[in-house]
């Protein structure tokens, strides 16, 4: 799988905890951002999200051709396909 996966999460989401967990035992690298200690990402969330700050967001942009992709609390499948998996 190739790409860089951001997953914008909080402390406090379970949905975000099991999606770290489920790509951690695929071994899928992301980059987590808290989007309470950073409000640009929190704006960035709301974007994508119809102004709600909803976690975990996840942004997939693949390395090799294809757009970048933002899913709202995606399945492991959907950050896979994402990835091209």
């Amino acid at each position: 799988m190739q790409g860089t996966v951001t997953m914008y999460s909080t402390t406090w989401c379970g949905y975000c905890r099991r999606l770290k967990s489920q790509m951690d035992r695929e071994g899928i690298t992301y980059n987590e951002i808290n989007i309470e200690q950073d409000p640009e990402s929190a704006a960035f969330v709301e974007k994508a999200n119809g102004g709600n700050q909803t976690v975990p967001t996840v942004l997939v942009v693949p390395t090799q051709g294809g757009s970048e992709v933002v899913m709202t609390n995606p399945s492991l499948a959907q950050v896979k396909q994402a990835l091209g998996a």
